[in-house]
């Protein structure tokens, strides 16, 4: 009895020990799992984590067995089908972090393959391959905006398909003269399997070591030299051709978006290379991003930076009116990581390019700027000191500038107000606004480095060129293009001046000066990591220019870029022309006499008084295009607080949220 009863003490003090032992979790963070201790599942950071400051991991961890079958079961064969055993299970645990070495392809029995002879040989089709769509994760599109076909299109149109010529070397060359990847240097496309996703799928997280395809080298070579080459002109770390290419071993998002961008530039400088394949490398990398913004846990600075590339690649495209999947979500992803002009590091790089962009656009269509120059955090400050050798601090401070001219010259009135008195205060206010704008560029002007001025300036007369611009030389690239943005910046002013037109001589001389200084920069600089700048700044300053000589040059000056670079620059051609009055000679000819024979209106005397104004000038004549004045319509939305936010079905926000990035003063 005393047994029976001890037995039952016994059973009866292991089922409360076991009771009261911990159950093992199944949907802990990883973190707790290799410290061997009990996870509280906490969201978004377990208990444990946080008292001991530990990144909380989360994810599924998959324990493979190596079990290998030498003789797999044999299936009597039939006379209606043939089985085979097909065996992925090793590719498959390969996609894992750290399964790419443990769990290696096995070395495959070789099979003597009788030799084919010469009227037996293999037969490829000659067409291109279709490329993967994405019809069923269809992004938010913003082809219903009222858009001309040419608004955002800077690329020529390449569409032959590639002959099978002879392979030659690829050439590497520090000129800058000519592209290092023209039809004379550029191999022919590589023989690969187009669909094979080994080739450019790459597991997550794996650093799968440095590029072995010819295709995936050819592609990010051009990149690097090319398409990096104006990403980071205001960039002074270079992280598009120096640092994240490194990062994009490891990251198949990043790496396809790289591909996709240097494959693109190939089809526009080299016809012999169709987009095929950077729609291909297009496709992949969004169908990824899409699959990240998913997730909550994802990696948000990547995204972004994905966002960013693949905006560029839809900004190449030949009608980006129908790609526009990326521009309104790069800038709501750069405003998720509270990227602004104080981050350093990738986002600062982001921030400036995608900044940067919209400004030209705007410069283009005369449109507001999107993001408010003032939520920028420029340091307008210019008693401050910023470090020698860094003048990307100066050229940030000038775009603000150029994007408050911008702004001040979309926002000029459409109509009369309806009293005189209220029309007066208008034109007051904005004179006073003019005033400040212009003060606050020749300030900038004043204080800027010395490096950021011409090292060397001669007049026409004295090269050799044949120009009829001056040659103006500048060392540096940011110093190019911070010359180029102030030259763009004062021509703007005199052609908004709120009181005087641009045919007074104060305007005239302003415009004039302006206007030949920036051609002269663009005619004789040889950095084609400036092209992009210098065609937006080049088409405004050539308005403003009337003689047949430097207008014909201007448009050689064009056809040189667009050689060069690929940069499409076919429309502003035909705007130019038309602006001109080359459409109709006998219209230019009465413009000529015209402008001979008119005289100059006198100047005013200032400070302005309202009742000695002369009469406003008369509102030029609405063009065709996209509305004027408006707020830049394809970044309106892009905030994932607004209603209408890019990825609108794709997005989930994430739970965590990169720490907020240190701030400088360049």
């Amino acid at each position: 009895m005393a047994a029976n009863e001890g037995a039952g003490g016994t059973a009866a003090g292991e089922s409360a020990s076991a009771a009261a032992r911990p159950k093992r979790v199944r949907t802990g963070c990883l973190t707790c799992r290799e410290r061997h201790l009990k996870c509280d599942e906490g969201l978004p950071e377990c208990q444990n984590c946080r008292k001991s400051s530990r990144a909380c991991k989360r994810g599924v961890r998959l324990n493979f067995i190596d079990t290998q079958v030498k003789n797999p079961p044999i299936t009597p064969p039939t006379q209606e089908w043939d089985i085979a055993f097909q065996d992925e299970s090793r590719e498959i645990a390969s996609e894992y972090r750290g399964g790419l070495g443990r769990y290696a392809a096995l070395p495959q029995e070789t099979e003597e393959i009788p030799e084919a002879k010469d009227d037996a040989l293999y037969q490829f089709s000659s067409g291109v391959m279709n490329t993967p769509t994405l019809a069923p994760q269809q992004l938010p599109s913003l082809q219903q905006q009222a858009l001309p076909a040419e608004s955002m299109e800077s690329y020529p149109a390449v569409s032959q398909r590639r002959p099978d010529n002879s392979r030659e070397q690829h050439i590497h060359s520090a000129d800058n003269t000519d592209s290092t990847f023209t039809s004379q240097t550029i191999p022919p496309p590589p023989i690969s399997n187009y669909n094979n996703t080994k080739q450019t799928l790459t597991p997550p997280s794996e650093d799968r070591g440095p590029l072995d395809s010819p295709e995936e080298l050819l592609f990010m070579q051009v990149f690097v030299e090319e398409v990096g080459l104006w990403m980071d002109s205001l960039d002074p770390y270079k992280h598009f051709s120096r640092l994240l290419p490194f990062e994009s071993l490891h990251e198949p998002m990043l790496l396809n978006a790289f591909l996709a961008c240097g494959a693109r530039h190939l089809s526009l400088v080299n016809p012999i290379y169709s987009e095929d394949k950077a729609l291909h490398y297009y496709d992949d990398a969004t169908t990824r991003l899409l699959e990240a913004l998913q997730n909550p846990n994802r990696d948000t600075v990547i995204c972004a930076t994905t966002a960013v590339i693949l905006n560029v690649y839809e900004i190449m495209s030949e009608r980006p009116l129908q790609r526009m999947n990326h521009i309104a979500g790069a800038r709501a992803l750069i405003k998720e990581c509270r990227w602004t002009a104080k981050t350093l590091g990738v986002g600062a790089a982001c921030f400036w390019i995608n900044v940067g962009m919209e400004l030209l656009s705007c410069i283009r269509f005369n449109w507001q700027v999107a993001w408010d120059p003032d939520l920028w955090g420029v340091d307008m400050d210019f008693s401050r000191e910023i470090d020698y050798g860094r003048e990307e601090g100066w050229t940030y401070r000038l775009m603000y500038i150029v994007a408050k001219i911008a702004n001040f010259r979309s926002s000029a009135p459409r109509q009369a107000e309806s009293t005189q008195h209220a029309e007066q205060v208008r034109l007051q206010n904005r004179f006073n606004e003019w005033n400040r704008l212009k003060d606050w560029i020749d300030s900038w002007n004043d204080a800027s480095p010395r490096t950021l001025r011409p090292m060397g300036y001669l007049y026409p007369h004295q090269t050799t060129s044949k120009s009829a611009f001056p040659e103006v030389w500048l060392i540096k690239r940011t110093s190019i293009v911070a010359r180029l943005f102030y030259h763009t910046g004062m021509c703007l002013l005199a052609q908004t001046h709120p009181v005087l037109s641009t045919r007074t001589p104060e305007m005239h001389d302003l415009q004039q000066s302006h206007a030949h200084d920036l051609c002269g920069i663009v005619a004789h600089n040889k950095d084609r990591g400036v092209a992009s700048v210098a065609i937006r700044s080049l088409a405004i300053a050539a308005e403003c220019l009337v003689s047949r000589r430097e207008q014909e040059e201007v448009l050689e000056i064009f056809d040189r870029i667009q050689k060069e670079t690929g940069w499409r620059t076919g429309f502003l051609h035909k705007e130019l022309k038309e602006k001109w009055g080359w459409n109709n000679e006998e219209q230019y000819q009465q413009q000529q006499q015209q402008n001979m024979a008119a005289p100059m209106l006198p100047m005013q005397n200032f400070p302005y008084q309202a009742s000695s104004l002369p009469p406003a000038p008369p509102p030029p004549s609405l063009s065709k295009g996209p509305p004027k004045g408006i707020i830049n319509p394809i970044l309106r939305n892009a905030d994932f607080s607004a209603p209408l936010h890019p990825y609108q079905s794709h997005y989930i926000a994430p739970l965590h949220l990169p720490p907020q990035p240190p701030y400088s003063h360049y």
